[in-house]
C-alpha cells in the first residue's frame, strides 16, 4: 500500500461526493466527466453496477459508488456525474452524487488511514485535510479490479 500512497500523495486528486462526505481519486485515471444518462441494464448483474453505455463505440460498464461503498439509497438528479476512468485493465465509469473540485495534496496534508477488518475500508489510501475538509482517498484500481469484466462476458 505504501507505494500506491506515495505516488497517489504525489498527484492532484479529483474530489468529488458521495453523500455527505468527500472523496479523492487519482486525476490520472480521469477520461472525462459526464452527466448521469439513460444506463443498458445487465441481467443479473450485481446491485452495483447500474448497466453499460456506448462511449463512442466503447462499452463501458458504470459502477454506482455509493451502492458498492454500502452508502445510502443513491438518488440520481441533475448533479449526479459519472466519472469515466482509464485503467491498465479497461475504461469503468463510476457514479457520484457531484463532482467538487481538483486538489494538489501535499504530503503534510495526508495522513494513513486507520486499519479496519471490514467492508470498504480496504480501498481506503489515506485521510486527506485540506482546509476545513477531510477527503477520503481511495484506491480505485483496487476497488475495480474484479468487479467488471469484459461487457461481453457480463451479457452471457
Amino acid at each position: 500500500m505504501s507505494a500506491t500512497f506515495n505516488e497517489q500523495s504525489a498527484r492532484s486528486n479529483l474530489v468529488f461526493g458521495l453523500g455527505a462526505e468527500e472523496y479523492a481519486i487519482d486525476i490520472a485515471l480521469v477520461q472525462e466527466l459526464r452527466g448521469y444518462d439513460q444506463v443498458t441494464r445487465l441481467a443479473n448483474a450485481p446491485d452495483y453496477l447500474k448497466g453499460v453505455i456506448n462511449l463512442r463505440g466503447v462499452i463501458v460498464p458504470l459502477i454506482d459508488l455509493r451502492i458498492r461503498l454500502g452508502l445510502a439509497v443513491p438518488t440520481y438528479n441533475a448533479t449526479t456525474v459519472v466519472i469515466i476512468l482509464a485503467t491498465p485493465e479497461h475504461t469503468t465509469g463510476i457514479v457520484v452524487d457531484s463532482v467538487a473540485d481538483v486538489v494538489n495534496l501535499e504530503p503534510g496534508q495526508i495522513k494513513p488511514a486507520p486499519q479496519l477488518r471490514h467492508g470498504a475500508s480496504e480501498y481506503v489510501l489515506a485521510i486527506a485535510s485540506v482546509e476545513q475538509r477531510m477527503l477520503i482517498m481511495l484506491d480505485i484500481g483496487a476497488m475495480l479490479r474484479g468487479l467488471t469484466t469484459e461487457p461481453e462476458a457480463l451479457a452471457a
